[in-house]
């Protein structure tokens, strides 16, 4: 289980404590456990500092608190501090990014049964979208949207989302394609083929947490050749 330590303190020497954690980060490479650390300052009392440390476990945790580094830069953290900080040790009972939600959600809206959904709870009003296969991108929902239909009139579309990555305003889905080519494409007449594919999609978020710009990477040309539009040309 994830486990998080919260550290808090009192200093004015906030850049003297940059550069300690910098030349710890710096000695325990490669033997460090934690995971992810962030550091803030409150918005209302500027020498109060928090610093979040995310480990795998626990047990991870005493790991790294166990190396002669992090021993040191605690004695010489307690030197630029106020007064002595404060530990609160913390176990994870949920941990969400809501970015990656909204891109799982909108794999599934692309993919479900019936009329295609609005998409407006995930997609911005002026979304934009960038698809190699276009010779422009498509701006705004009701383009994206056309663009969506289109693939969906022509395939009986199947996704499987093998991994999405999320870091702030942004996310990268790696995705599996599987459909029957069951109307026209690109002028291609249907074929019945059973077709696969493979992609990555990159997202920007908004400030309203909505999907504001996608880019489109996928083996088009193989998709192509799939759906026989290149039997002539191999001839």
């Amino acid at each position: 289980m994830t486990f998080v330590q919260l550290i808090e303190c009192r200093t004015s020497r906030l850049d003297e404590m940059n550069r300690l954690i910098d030349d710890w980060v710096a000695q325990t490479r490669g033997r460090r456990t934690a995971t992810h650390a962030l550091v803030a300052k409150d918005r209302s009392d500027a020498s109060h500092i928090v610093e979040v440390v995310e480990f795998p476990s626990y047990e991870e945790a005493m790991r790294n608190s166990n190396l002669p580094e992090t021993d040191r830069i605690f004695h010489d953290m307690v030197a630029l501090c106020d007064e002595m900080p404060t530990f609160t040790d913390l176990e994870v009972v949920r941990d969400e990014l809501l970015t990656e939600i909204t891109v799982r959600r909108f794999f599934e809206a692309l993919q479900a049964p019936g009329e295609l959904s609005p998409l407006n709870d995930l997609l911005d009003e002026d979304v934009h979208s960038h698809d190699p296969m276009n010779p422009q991108d498509t701006i705004g929902l009701d383009g994206v949207r056309s663009e969506y239909r289109m693939w969906r009139s022509a395939f009986d579309v199947s996704m499987t989302v093998e991994d999405v990555l999320a870091q702030g305003d942004r996310a990268c889905a790696r995705w599996t394609w599987n459909a029957t080519h069951t109307g026209d494409f690109l002028g291609i007449s249907p074929t019945g083929r059973h077709v696969s594919m493979t992609g990555l999609t990159m997202f920007r978020f908004g400030e309203n947490g909505k999907i504001a710009e996608l880019w489109w990477q996928h083996d088009q040309l193989g998709l192509m050749q799939q759906v026989g539009a290149l039997d002539e040309l191999e001839q």
